[in-house]
């Protein structure tokens, strides 16, 4: 593996515990979806609903359940044309009220999915990265973000990703030099730079709207 993608060395640099484990209330969820964006996504909401009501198995049949029905049900956009702003880190409830998403909200949706599902958080990391994204003037280098799921703490995590479709062990993605990750339990550092406070706080602020959409 490149040191680039030994996301498993990275350093920790502070605590942002909130909480283990998320609880939907999906009746408020559904009630707070109405309110916000009117009966349209309803359906989405209930699809993802009985994905997650239905998804038996493996950790790694739990991670191609999630990844696959966001990929495939969620538009990518970006956040300028969903709501208006350079960089908003959307709810998943906000996800599927608007039916589209970036980077950054499809990786958010899968994590909060998959700890649902029984998914330890110490397993789940949101990363951000660089993507190597092709051009007519070649390969550029673009900020992104992803999701990487740990078998076991210093293994080579798999990562699920809007870009490519399959999941993928981090080595085998070379295309990604990570720059810095976090969960709900902690931030870490990817490489020499360090995450900036305004990420910081967006991701507390988005864990206390997930709690006020009905992740408890």
């Amino acid at each position: 593996m490149r040191p680039a993608l030994r996301f498993a060395a990275c350093l920790l640099l502070g605590s942002l515990w909130l909480g283990s484990v998320f609880g939907l209330d999906f009746e408020r969820m559904k009630q707070s979806l109405m309110m916000r964006f009117g009966p349209a996504p309803i359906v989405l909401f209930n699809e993802w609903q009985n994905m997650l009501a239905s998804t038996r198995g493996s950790e790694q049949d739990k991670l191609r359940a999630v990844n696959d029905f966001f990929n495939r049900r969620i538009v990518y956009d970006d956040d300028i044309t969903i709501w208006g702003q350079s960089d908003y880190w959307a709810t998943p409830l906000e996800t599927i009220g608007r039916g589209k998403a970036d980077c950054e909200d499809f990786s958010i949706a899968k994590y909060f999915s998959l700890i649902d599902l029984g998914v330890p958080v110490a397993k789940l990391r949101l990363v951000y990265v660089k993507a190597q994204v092709g051009t007519p003037g070649g390969n550029t280098p673009q900020a992104h973000m992803v999701l990487a799921y740990y078998p076991s703490p210093n293994a080579d995590p798999y990562i699920l990703d809007n870009l490519n479709a399959q999941i993928l062990p981090a080595s085998r993605r070379p295309d990604l030099s990570p720059v810095f990750s976090f969960n709900s339990a902690g931030i870490w550092r990817g490489t020499s730079n360090q995450s900036s406070n305004s990420n910081l706080s967006r991701w507390q602020d988005l864990l206390a709207r997930a709690r006020a959409d009905g992740f408890e």
